[in-house]
């Protein structure tokens, strides 16, 4: 078990410079940021399942954080795709 936690931590380490060194070097597109939103939703799926102790609860107590997550990633991905026009 402890093994697991180290990998699984070690990917989250991986994950967040990835997407610090994305901010860092503004690379910004549409392909990059589609990235960071599914890297950004690995990660908060890890912190669920193994930091909060979901992966060994009903799959309804597991769904709620999930949907959550996907929901608030959706509206950043709609912020970030649909264009604001000129006010």
């Amino acid at each position: 078990m402890k093994k697991n936690v180290e990998v699984i931590w070690l990917v989250l380490i991986l994950l967040s410079i990835f997407a610090f060194l994305l901010g860092y070097l503004k690379l910004v597109n549409s392909s990059l940021v589609t990235a960071l939103l599914v890297s950004t939703f690995i990660k908060g799926q890890l912190v669920v399942d193994y930091f909060m102790g979901l992966n060994e609860v009903k799959f309804k107590y597991r769904i709620i954080p999930t949907l959550w997550l996907s929901v608030v990633l959706s509206l950043v991905a709609v912020a970030y795709y649909i264009p604001v026009g000129k006010l």
